[in-house]
């Protein structure tokens, strides 16, 4: 019997491995695909199936506002990082690793963007005065031109602080949204606001689950400086109404106590901990939760303290002018430029001049796109036709040579024949013969005769051409 050897061994082993893991596999797509018949999302009815629940999927996706974050021109390396910390603040509904090029122009976003069901444009620029931002709703607009006045990146948010609390975890949830002073009147105000609050998902406040808001954006308004101070938290819930030493010993990390008698000094006092390792709570963040949250000590109905910390990007906008349409339609207001109605108005008799100049170069273009086509389509015709004569006139001037070679090569080989008989007869005769002795022969070939058995057997019947003429000479 044969040994096997310890390569084998570990292949056989190897095998076994890759087929349990792929039995394990397929129970959990099994288990997976039955735990998708009963599925129910915003009061829709139990779907049964996979495509149900696909499909349900897709138009939960779909309903939520969808963004790209891009820079227009050279931009620098700074403000590089403010774009790719934006669409961070955005997750998950932004194109997060979204790459444009220079060549790129607005159009070719647009067109990209219909498909993928994008609804927003936060577009950044760089001059040599200052950072420009531009909010674009999509398709029709309108759109929101701010100054970037200051801004401050996430890396020095971050390392001003003594402790932060950040994980990628928190960015795959989208974040909620506060307004802040977006009250006062004014067509401005209430645009912005409401550009703001397309831009981020809708929650149900009956029915949202604490455990999915994990971060929130702040937009704060000054009506004094007309200015918006953009801030970006993380939000976490700890239990209050209880000491720094309990609350200590409930979080992940557990406090050093070698230099405690009883672990009643830790409760009661809280010995030998910083005045950062607790934080002070009060009336403004402590509240009773209506539901569980994730966390040591978070119990329904109790009390807890909502804590936020702060991750940047921070930013200072100034507001410079609202328009219609897609970054070049007319403007609805404007912080720094004020004008009459009639320079309104001319502005507007301008514009729709203009708009009906480029309506009929369009129509004029769909014109001669027509008309080339159909010079193309005739010119193509006309090529086939011309090239179809040709091959026929070259057919024929073909056939035509090979009708003449064949006979001149006829001709020639009638000549030829004709010469070696009258050849053949002067060896054999010794006398040159007639001119009308192979006439005969020649006419039949000329009209196409070939020479016949009958021929063959006079020939035959008569002699070679000596006996023949000696017979003669003996009449």
């Amino acid at each position: 019997m044969k040994t096997k050897t310890k390569k084998e061994h570990k292949a056989v082993k190897a095998v076994k491995a890759v087929k349990a893991v792929k039995a394990v596999k397929a129970v959990k797509a099994v288990k997976a695909v039955k735990g998708v018949k009963a599925v129910k999302l915003k009061g829709v009815k139990a779907v049964k199936g996979v495509k149900g629940a696909d499909t349900m999927a897709d138009e939960a996706y779909s309903a939520v506002p969808h963004s790209f974050v891009f820079s227009r021109g050279a931009v620098g390396k700074s403000v590089t990082s403010l774009m790719n910390e934006l669409r961070r603040v955005l997750q998950p509904y932004t194109a997060s690793h979204l790459k444009a090029r220079r060549k790129n122009s607005l159009k070719d976003f647009v067109n990209v963007a219909g498909p993928l069901g994008v609804s927003h444009f936060v577009i950044l620029s760089k001059t040599d005065r200052s950072v420009n931002l531009k909010l674009a709703r999509l398709p029709r607009g309108p759109t929101i031109s701010f100054q970037v006045q200051q801004y401050c990146l996430q890396k020095d948010v971050v390392s001003a602080l003594k402790r932060h609390y950040m994980h990628d975890e928190q960015f795959h949830l989208p974040p909620l949204l506060i307004l802040n002073n977006f009250s006062h009147e004014g067509m401005h105000t209430k645009l912005m606001a409401s550009m703001f609050q397309h831009m981020f998902p809708s929650i149900n406040v009956h029915k949202v689950k604490l455990n999915r808001i994990k971060r929130c954006v702040l937009f704060d308004y000054n009506p004094d400086t007309t200015t918006i101070e953009l801030r970006h938290y993380n939000i976490r819930v700890v239990p209050a109404g209880m000491s720094r030493g309990l609350s200590k010993l409930l979080q992940e990390r557990f406090p050093n106590m070698g230099r405690l008698e009883d672990i009643s000094e830790l409760l009661l006092t809280g010995v030998n901990l910083s005045e950062s390792e607790a934080e002070q709570d009060g009336e403004h963040n402590i509240t009773v939760l209506p539901q569980p949250v994730a966390g040591r000590g978070n119990v329904r109905s109790e009390q807890s303290a909502i804590r936020l910390t702060e991750i940047g990007p921070r930013m200072q906008l100034k507001l410079v002018k609202i328009q219609e349409g897609l970054c070049d339609g007319a403007p609805l207001y404007h912080s720094f430029v004020e004008r009459t109605e009639d320079e309104v108005e001319t502005l507007q008799k301008h514009r729709e001049a203009k708009q009906l100049l480029r309506e009929q170069r369009k129509r004029k273009q769909e014109a001669n796109v027509q008309r080339k086509q159909a010079e193309r389509k005739a010119h193509k015709l006309h090529s086939l036709a011309g090239m179809k004569r040709k091959k026929e006139t070259d057919n024929e001037v073909k056939s035509n040579a090979e009708e003449v070679a064949d006979e001149e090569g006829h001709s020639e080989s009638s000549a030829d024949e004709e010469d070696q008989d009258a050849h053949y007869y002067r060896q054999e005769v010794g006398v040159d013969p007639d001119p009308e002795l192979f006439l005969q022969r020649k006419r039949k070939r000329q009209h196409g005769v070939a020479p016949g058995p009958s021929s063959n057997k006079r020939s035959r019947q008569k002699g070679t051409p000596k006996k023949r003429a000696q017979s003669t000479s003996h009449r």
